[in-house]
């Protein structure tokens, strides 16, 4: 039943994002840059461990795994403004910002 809960409330803020982006693109945006899936996802986490200093160490983790994931955004729009297909842009993005997440890790690990 857990899971059914987390599965509709990601859904209803996927659908939510998606519609008010269509009404009104800087609302969108406002809202898919929001951390709802972090703060849902330590939500979820806490209740389920209890543990404070576990959610605190994994909210500090996505604080860090922010920075990798911020070239997707640098990536996506100049793909497809360089007239790749958006399938070809997103695949794209995606790997590349996966590679930007191995060595960010890769880096970050040399500092532990």
């Amino acid at each position: 039943m857990q899971y059914l809960v987390k599965i509709i409330i990601t859904t209803i803020l996927v659908i939510a994002i998606s519609e008010a982006a269509k009404r009104n693109q800087a609302a969108g945006a406002i809202l898919a840059s929001l951390p709802t899936t972090s703060i849902i996802a330590l939500a979820w986490f806490f209740h389920e461990t209890r543990d404070k200093i576990a959610t605190a160490s994994l909210a500090i983790d996505i604080f860090f795994m922010v920075v990798p994931s911020l070239a997707f955004f640098i990536f996506f729009p100049l793909l497809l403004k360089r007239d790749f297909s958006f399938t070809a842009s997103l695949l794209s993005s995606s790997a590349l910002t996966a590679g930007c997440y191995f060595a960010f890790i890769k880096i970050a690990n040399l500092f532990r």
